[in-house]
């Protein structure tokens, strides 16, 4: 007598249901976590498609702040003569365009990330925090590439950096803090107002100008100290300095009266600067989770 076969049951798939987030800024790390091999891919892709059927390709991470620093070298240094804290012109305004071109590209970049994807997040769900986020960690790449052309120079022209050279990994994760803050909620404004994609530029070449020309040394001497920590209210001022700071600070001095002193580690600017970090992306955070239930409809 032949045995039955058992014919096996089908359950019903698991039924997954997407809502929209609560709480404060509601972040779900553990969600982040299960993704992460997404934001690999992501970063990669933003890696490669930047310079994708390029003729100079990764050179120009180095060409661009190359470029500017020969021009703001020339104009605010030989001509203008300001103050360069007792280093090369070009020297110190390539040691300030370095980070500057980080944050300035992050920044752009990440500001105009979701109407990019637009094509993926009318589709499909993924945690749209990735988009911004991995545009900050890819341009890490542009920034080694330029980095690698400043310790050049520093070689050539000066010899070994300073050994609080192992501190600016600390400073760049600053940059990078206020680049995510800044660009999450930038984004999240532009999917609804696309204007925004105009007013970043016209931003980012104003603050540049407020950054990375006038030594901080010079604005407490001229301005007092409550003005220097005023100007730490500027993150990116304190990233600056502490980055000429870190590689220079043993060839570094101010000159007064005819007397040289060695110009003081810029601790205060980062001290102000930090909190207006935390704040930013602290907002940008809460922001950008308050808009993203309205990402797929508007964008």
């Amino acid at each position: 007598m032949a045995e039955s076969a058992t014919v096996p049951q089908i359950s019903d798939p698991p039924t997954i249901r997407i809502r929209p987030s609560r709480g404060w800024i509601a972040i779900d790390f553990r969600e982040l976590w299960r993704w992460r091999e997404l934001l690999y891919f992501l970063t990669w892709r933003d890696v490669k498609v930047k310079y994708k059927q390029t003729l100079l390709g990764f050179a120009w991470a180095v060409l661009v702040p190359v470029g500017n620093m020969v021009v703001l070298g020339t104009i605010f240094g030989k001509v203008a003569k300001l103050p360069t804290d007792g280093l090369d012109p070009y020297l110190f305004i390539l040691a300030g365009l370095v980070p500057w071109q980080y944050f300035a590209n992050s920044l752009s970049m990440s500001s105009n990330s979701l109407v990019g994807y637009s094509h993926l997040i009318t589709k499909i769900y993924f945690p749209r925090l990735f988009v911004p986020l991995g545009i900050c960690i890819a341009n890490i790449v542009d920034f080694l590439l330029a980095f690698s052309v400043l310790l050049v120079m520093i070689l050539v022209m000066m010899g070994l950096p300073a050994a609080t050279f192992v501190l600016i990994p600390f400073l760049m994760l600053i940059a990078m803090t206020l680049a995510l803050g800044m660009g999450t909620a930038l984004s999240a404004m532009n999917v609804k107002y696309r204007d925004i994609k105009f007013v970043v530029p016209f931003i980012v070449q104003i603050w540049m100008y407020c950054s990375i020309i006038v030594p901080a040394s010079l604005i407490r001497e001229k301005w007092g100290s409550l003005a220097y920590y005023l100007y730490g209210v500027n993150p990116m001022a304190g990233v600056i300095e502490g980055i000429r700071w870190c590689l220079l600070h043993n060839r570094m001095f101010v000159e007064k009266e005819g007397v040289h002193s060695a110009v003081e580690a810029p601790w205060g600017l980062m001290a102000a600067g930090v909190p207006m970090t935390v704040l930013t992306l602290v907002f940008g955070l809460y922001y950008f989770k308050r808009m993203e239930k309205m990402f797929a409809d508007i964008v």
